[in-house]
């Protein structure tokens, strides 16, 4: 997170700028934060146009570029200095930086309630129109008896303030993902996946039913496959069909192909459908993914693609904690593409990786802390549960 700390006093001493700094040592593990002065910043004069000159331009920039903004306001006749309102005067006549912006208030000063009479009129004038910021409700932090409060060093010295704080600035965090996320631009809806692939590419195998149990077989003999001595020449390499899938069938892992058609056309057949991490058989190569998983799973089906197709997401993994507590198994749906970049369909592949855990930690020495989840899966859909499947499981 950046934020931009604005001083609300153009006064030399400022006991609101030592509050800033203070933050800004403080909590930079929560965030980055960009003090700023309003010393340089002219009266607002709507007669004598000061917009484009550098110094609000430059205010302007920041706040465009941050994500949220603290305000440091002190307290003067019972409202905010007349500096600070000259600036949101500017901020608000042409340009409109604080429109959406998250915004937090925090107030120092030498009288026990802390700028709060202040800070209740800077929260009014910050939801103007012209103004239109986002201010964070509640969670005050009024300091007060300043000359007391900071030490030598300007830091604050009570603990139990400096505790209190960090809780606000942490619910500040959260408040400015929270505005972010319903301020970000809806995206346009991904084209709806036919996972029926019902449209022809160049590499389908046409006048051949997909459905077929016999799909390979035909499939081979009308396009004339090679098979086993025959030699394939590879992009770094020179192998016969036979030992294709002799290195294929060694792999540790389960290995699933479905084109960008959405035709299921390979996996890598070494055991039966029982003793397999996701069930696959025979007969369903040549299947398009609508007949490999169960009609409940397929909006799911059809989100991990939508993602990969879009580039949304290289790969989309899921842990299935389904197999026992004596294994980790996850799910990768890695998209594949052409050396021009082009989408060229989904490498599944799928793995126990408890195994290589547990002779790493016995190689090292190492332990592992803590408890592993077992319900969560990285990079899933908000709103759905993804099939560990889209490959070609019968599993919903």
């Amino acid at each position: 997170m950046k934020y931009v700390g604005i001083v609300g006093s153009n006064a030399d001493l400022s006991y609101n700028r030592y509050l800033l700094n203070f933050i800004k040592k403080q909590y930079s593990h929560l965030f980055e934060l960009d003090i700023v002065e309003i010393k340089d910043i002219p009266m607002f004069n709507q007669d004598n146009d000061q917009t484009n000159s550098q110094p609000i331009q430059n205010l302007n920039q920041k706040i465009l570029d941050a994500d949220g903004v603290i305000i440091a306001t002190p307290e003067h006749n019972h409202t905010i200095p007349a500096s600070l309102k000259s600036v949101i005067e500017w901020l608000s006549f042409k340009i409109h930086p604080l429109d959406n912006k998250p915004v937090m208030i925090v107030g120092a000063s030498y009288y026990d309630q802390g700028s709060s009479r202040a800070q209740l009129h800077l929260r009014q004038i910050l939801d103007a129109p012209g103004v239109n910021a986002i201010v964070m409700p509640g969670n005050e932090f009024l300091l007060g008896r300043v000359k007391e409060a900071f030490d030598e060093e300007y830091n604050l010295k009570d603990q139990g303030t400096i505790d209190f704080l960090q809780s606000i600035l942490e619910k500040y965090n959260a408040f400015v993902q929270l505005v972010n996320r319903l301020e970000a631009p809806k995206e346009e809806p991904l084209p709806e996946e036919d996972l029926h692939a019902s449209q022809a590419i160049e590499t389908t195998i046409e006048d051949v039913e997909m459905e077929a149990q016999d799909w390979v077989e035909q499939a081979a003999e009308k396009v004339d496959a090679v098979e086993g001595n025959t030699y394939v020449k590879l992009n770094r390499g020179i192998l016969t069909v036979d030992q294709i899938n002799t290195f294929l069938a060694s792999m540790p892992m389960e290995l699933t192909f479905a084109d960008e058609n959405n035709q299921f056309l390979y996996y890598n057949y070494t055991k039966e459908a029982e003793d397999m991490l996701a069930d696959r058989v025979p007969g369903q190569v040549g299947n398009p993914l609508v007949l490999c998983h169960p009609e409940a799973a397929l909006k799911n089906v059809g989100w991990v693609v939508q993602q990969l197709r879009a580039g949304k997401q290289d790969v989309v993994r899921i842990h299935v904690p389904t197999h026992g507590p004596d294994k980790f198994v996850v799910h990768n749906y890695q998209a594949m593409h052409d050396e021009e970049g082009n989408y060229r369909g989904i490498n599944e592949y799928i793995l126990d990786f408890k195994p290589i855990v547990d002779w790493y930690l016995k190689q090292t020495g190492l332990k592992l802390e803590g408890d592993i989840d077992a319900t969560s899966g990285a990079s899933q859909a908000d709103d759905a549960e993804v099939d560990a499947g889209t490959g070609a499981s019968v599993k919903s």
